[in-house]
Formats: structure tokens, sequence, C-alpha cells
């Protein structure tokens, strides 16, 4: 079969065409997988650096219906999971600015930080089973069913939170920022309580509209990493109070942490299988087996 000259120029034409948009596009797309727009930007030695994406960047399809929901479910889990959670927090209530603010534990960053092996545990976790050991032991709750459309909302946002961030990287600024221990006097953190906390959080310490309640059946349970003194110190160091994050000093954080603490708070059952290897860290507040074990050695 032949064809005219002009219609193999104009197809020679459309070909080449063709070719360059080809070229176009997958160098376009080598661009938004190096450096998307609003990801975490890139410092002198080529590390990203700390920088939550705008919403201009969650796509308007499923996906982007997945992470607005799982948003809105860190934001208002036990109204939302009502049969997951069994106090009065949320998912917010430690990971300030729906997970974004630096000093409290952010999730900028976190999804790509896993798998990751869990001392406490003793084996690797996926981050579907850090998100459940919050519902577990932080909420007092029951975790989320694996694969369920509440657990993959999560994972979502928590993924686009981490755009930018080459996965298998541990970034920084994860995690709160540690202090050096020093002994906390609870007196002098009652003291503190009343003069800054207690507006917010209730002379009961049962919480307000506020805030949430930092003890009793309410609050976080026994097992949960907030219950250890030198993270809670940490955190209350790194943001409270709300009004005037950072305005506390090492020894205020440890007293105010030794007050909280001094107070009961549910039960995480199994805890004391934690730890297996008998590294329990310092201030772990209950026993475990394998620190039993080691102790008699």
């Amino acid at each position: 079969m032949s064809f005219r000259p002009e219609v193999r120029r104009r197809w020679r034409q459309l070909a080449a065409g063709a070719v360059l948009s080809l070229g176009l596009a997958f160098g376009l797309l080598r661009l938004v997988h190096a450096a998307p727009a609003g990801a975490p930007g890139g410092s002198a030695s080529g590390a990203p650096e700390f920088k939550v994406p705008p919403d201009s960047l969650i796509p308007r399809d499923e996906v982007g219906a997945s992470i607005l929901r799982g948003r809105a479910l860190a934001e208002a889990t036990r109204d939302s999971l009502p049969h997951n959670v069994g106090s009065k927090l949320r998912c917010t209530s430690c990971h300030l600015d729906s997970g974004t603010r630096q000093s409290s534990g952010t999730w900028v960053g976190v999804y790509a930080s896993f798998p990751q092996f869990n001392k406490r545990a003793g084996r690797v976790f996926q981050i579907e089973d850090r998100i459940n050991e919050c519902f577990r032991r932080s909420m007092n709750g029951k975790p989320l069913a694996m694969g369920s459309r509440d657990l993959r909302d999560l994972v979502a946002y928590m993924a686009w939170l981490s755009t930018g961030v080459p996965q298998g990287s541990k970034m920084s600024w994860l995690g709160l920022k540690k202090l050096t221990p020093v002994a906390g006097d609870s007196k002098q953190g009652e003291r503190k309580f009343a003069a800054s906390c207690v507006r917010c959080h209730g002379a009961s310490g049962q919480g307000t509209v506020a805030a949430t309640p930092l003890w009793g059946p309410n609050s976080f349970a026994l097992g949960a990493g907030m219950a250890r003194r030198n993270t809670l110190a940490a955190f209350l160091r790194g943001n409270m109070p709300f009004d005037s994050a950072g305005t506390l000093s090492d020894q205020q954080a440890f007293d105010l942490a030794a007050f909280i603490l001094s107070h009961p708070r549910p039960r995480t059952p199994g805890v004391a299988g934690d730890w297996p290897a008998g590294d329990a860290p310092d201030d772990c507040p209950y026993p475990t087996r394998a620190g039993k074990a080691k102790a008699v050695r």
C-alpha cells in the first residue's frame, strides 16, 4: 500500500510530535518524583527539610478523598470511631495541629520510616501496626481491622504528609526532642498545674471542652508512651501551656510529669510482655517479665 507524499509528510510530523510529547511527559514525571512542589525542600546536603505539604497538593480523586477522610478521622477519632476508642482522646490530642507540629511527634515523614523494628513489641512494625498500638494503648481502645477503610485512610493521610521524603529514611525531626532526665517534684508540679494547666484541663484533670483528660478512666492508658516520665516531660516542654508553648523549663516539665503520672489511669492488657529482650527504658511505669528475669540472673 502506498500513500501520497503529503500524507507521508503529515504522518512523520505527527510521529515526531508524539515522541516529543512522551519525552516531555517522562521528564516532568522525573522532576515531580525528584522534588514535588510543596514537598519538604532540599538542604545544602540534599536531605529533605521539614515542610508541611499544602492542601493544594491533595489530588481531586479517590486518593484525595481518602487523604481528607484520614485527616478527619485523626481530628475527631472518638466521635468517628467510638467502638475503637475507650477514652476521650483523639489522635491529635498528642499529635498537634493535625500531626504537623514538629514539636509534638509530627507525622510529616513518618510514613517513610516504616517498616521499622519496634523494641517494645520485639518485632518489625508496619505503619498500620504502629497506628493500632496508639488505639490500644494511648486511647485505651481496640485496634482497627487490618485492611479496613478507616485504617487505609489514616495511612493515606500520613503517606501524603511524607510527600518528598525518601522511603526507608528516618528524618531527624521525627519523635520528641529528648531531655536530660531530672528528678521531678510532684508537689512543685501540682503548684504549676494549678497556675498554668487548670484553665484548660480542669482542676480535677478530667479535661474541658478545650482540652483532654490527663488522668482517670478517660485519659491515656498505662501502656501508652505518654505514661513514661521522660516522654511526657518532653511533650510538655515543647508544647505546653498551649497558649505559651516552650516557656516551661526542663525542671518544670519533669515536675508536671511527676504530678500528672501520680494519678491513676486505665491499665493496658498484656504490657508485661513488652520489651521481650529485657531492654525496657528506665522510665517504664510497669514491670515486664523479661525485666524481672533479667534482674534475677
